[in-house]
């Protein structure tokens, strides 16, 4: 039986776990799945865990106690840890995901240093990130984001920090001008006012904008739509990054 959590109905998130996906079916596969050991870092109230699991036996680890008590009530196996200092000892993982979670990190270096630590030789990093400072709007103040990345910058870091980037690309190609857009022109004026677990006593992630439908069903398509361009293409521009790494040094 599939496991559907609200997010995976929400088509933001929903794009960007099949382009999770579509990596980790090229690159790593199911094979093994059994043996093969996932440290999912930044891992929340667990959302992903339900897709992950299709890869490698869970593990995940956050710093914010709010969702950690909601993947706990969900039977997850996640601990309480830094990104930049991850209680697990070296080489134990064969494969890490941070999954829009070094941004909110102020050491990156930390971040990149710590995953390369705990992973096996040739293991496998995935990583996503928002793209362009030029997107930066409320919601990465919500998200106490400390950056947004572009592509080729973040292909320098992980080489900086011992991966070799076997495949790397931008995401949300194609609703990328109305998005950029719709970002500009609502800049301090017309930003929603979402529930934050920064500034929010009942909140334990950041509230999702809602999308009306029929738009979030419309929006769902065009995901589907560049999920199958993303298996052999990179695109130039979006309102995310996706990239997949391996271990070298």
């Amino acid at each position: 039986m599939q496991v559907l959590l609200e997010e995976d109905r929400h088509w933001w998130f929903a794009t960007r776990t099949r382009a999770i996906l579509t990596y980790l079916d090229m690159f790593v596969g199911t094979q093994g799945r059994e043996t093969r050991r996932l440290l999912d870092v930044g891992c929340g109230a667990g959302n992903m865990a339900h897709h992950l699991r299709l890869y490698g036996r869970y593990m995940g680890v956050d710093i914010n106690t709010k969702p950690l008590r909601v993947a706990r009530e969900r039977h997850l196996p996640v601990i309480e840890g830094s990104a930049d200092a991850l209680p697990v000892r070296a080489e134990a993982f064969d494969l890490v995901t941070l999954l829009d979670t070094v941004e909110h990190v102020p050491n990156e270096h930390g971040v990149f240093s710590e995953v390369h630590r705990v992973l096996k030789p040739g293991g496998k990093l995935l990583v996503t990130v928002p793209a362009f400072m030029f997107l930066w709007s409320k919601n990465d103040v919500l998200n106490r984001h400390q950056r947004r990345y572009r592509r080729l910058e973040l292909v320098h870091k992980l080489n900086t920090h011992g991966f070799r980037v076997l495949r790397s690309s931008y995401n949300n190609f194609f609703i990328f001008p109305l998005a950029a857009a719709v970002i500009v022109a609502r800049r301090g004026r017309l930003e929603p006012d979402l529930a934050s677990p920064h500034f929010d006593e009942e909140a334990y992630q950041v509230e999702m904008e809602p999308t009306p439908e029929p738009l979030n069903t419309l929006l769902h398509g065009v995901g589907r739509f560049e999920a199958g361009f993303l298996r052999r293409f990179n695109f130039p521009w979006g309102t995310g990054i996706i990239a997949i790494a391996e271990k070298v040094a």
